[in-house]
């Protein structure tokens, strides 16, 4: 599970990168298209100095994640099930949440 504890902060550092959604179910529709298309990360490798030279195990695709987002008082949770792994996830996360998230619940198997 990945908690949001404040949504408005949960913002990556480029923009045109990062959640765009306010609420529970735009957030999980955003990170259930991250990983399970390559659209966001070709937009992030096209902005790198070096396009080609990106890791392409970054670029990785899970076309059947899913994840869900409940509102619970001011936070989000999102349950995301996915089989890529840790560092893609993360990678993921930094660029549509910045540093504003956190894992917690993690369940692997």
């Amino acid at each position: 599970m990945v908690r949001l504890n404040e949504p408005a902060l949960a913002r990556g550092d480029e923009p045109g990168l990062s959640f765009q959604s306010s609420g529970a179910e735009g957030f999980a529709a955003e990170l259930e298209a991250a990983l399970r298309t390559p659209v966001l990360f070709e937009r992030w490798r096209a902005m790198q100095d070096e396009p080609d030279e990106v890791d392409k195990s970054l670029g990785a695709v899970d076309p059947e994640a899913r994840v869900t987002g409940v509102q619970r008082d001011l936070k989000i949770e999102l349950d995301a099930r996915t089989s890529l792994s840790h560092g893609v996830f993360r990678h993921r996360m930094r660029l549509l949440a910045g540093s504003h998230w956190e894992l917690a619940d993690v369940r692997f198997g």
